[in-house]
């Protein structure tokens, strides 16, 4: 039997669907400003879907972060939890988020979902090809991995902020090329 995921944080979305690649940039900048703790285990999911599902199934919780469709302008945290994300992935703002409700949906129907479910997500200005944020969501990106880290928080994992080192590429890069380790 696999080994169980205390807490899993998941970043989606389609990083060449400008806004939409939000949540595969906000854990690539969790991964370049913090220390994972023990037991946290970071994934840039992209628009994998139904591919996911064994790591969301071996997960005690789980943090989805994702651009989603809520009140507010572009830019604005959303915060759902439990059984609010399944319809507010259902009601897709993109076309991944199809493969992200058949991956809850399949995590619930074969009982494996995990216990403590938040989407951590932000709302989007522009979902058309491109491979940079609009400003808008670059701008509410910082809060975004903040929201993230407030909820590891919450559920008892602690993420230690990284030493700032400006000769660090990866450190200095942004966006897309953050997310393609460029």
């Amino acid at each position: 039997m696999p080994e169980r995921t205390p807490l899993l944080i998941l970043g989606l979305g389609n990083i060449l669907c400008t806004d939409d690649g939000v949540g595969a940039v906000a854990v690539h900048r969790l991964l370049r400003d913090y220390d994972a703790p023990v037991g946290a285990q970071v994934l840039d999911g992209g628009t994998l879907g139904l591919s996911l599902l064994p790591l969301l199934e071996e997960a005690d919780a789980a943090i989805l972060v994702d651009a989603i469709r809520g009140e507010g302008p572009p830019g604005a945290l959303v915060r759902l939890e439990g059984d609010d994300v399944a319809p507010a992935v259902a009601a897709r703002l993109s076309v991944h988020q199809v493969g992200v409700a058949d991956l809850l949906d399949s995590a619930r129907l074969l009982g494996r979902c995990p216990p403590r479910l938040v989407l951590v997500g932000i709302v989007p200005a522009d979902l058309g090809l491109g491979v940079a944020l609009s400003p808008a969501v670059a701008a509410g990106l910082p809060r975004l991995v903040a929201a993230v880290v407030d909820e590891a928080l919450a559920l008892g994992f602690t993420f230690q902020p990284r030493e700032a080192d400006a000769s660090d590429p990866v450190r200095n890069a942004d966006g897309v090329a953050l997310a393609l380790r460029l």
